[in-house]
């Protein structure tokens, strides 16, 4: 099981911001924001900042992306 951000960076590029100005906006660390770039995990915390900061749901920042078994 994986998680992706980029509908968040697609996002990003819709409102002409970048992602060292929203980590500044929402007050989250430069390695929480290189984990999220590297579709790590991160607390729920930060993807609930994330959602408040545009007004968006989960679902429009982050994808499931579904791994095959074996």
């Amino acid at each position: 099981m994986s998680f992706s951000y980029n509908p968040l960076w697609k996002l990003l590029i819709d409102k002409k911001m970048t992602r060292d100005k929203l980590r500044l906006d929402i007050g989250i660390s430069s390695s929480t924001m290189a984990k999220m770039s590297k579709d790590e995990n991160v607390s729920m915390e930060v993807l609930h900042k994330i959602c408040e900061h545009f007004h968006v749901q989960i679902s429009e920042i982050v994808e499931y992306i579904a791994t095959k078994k074996d």
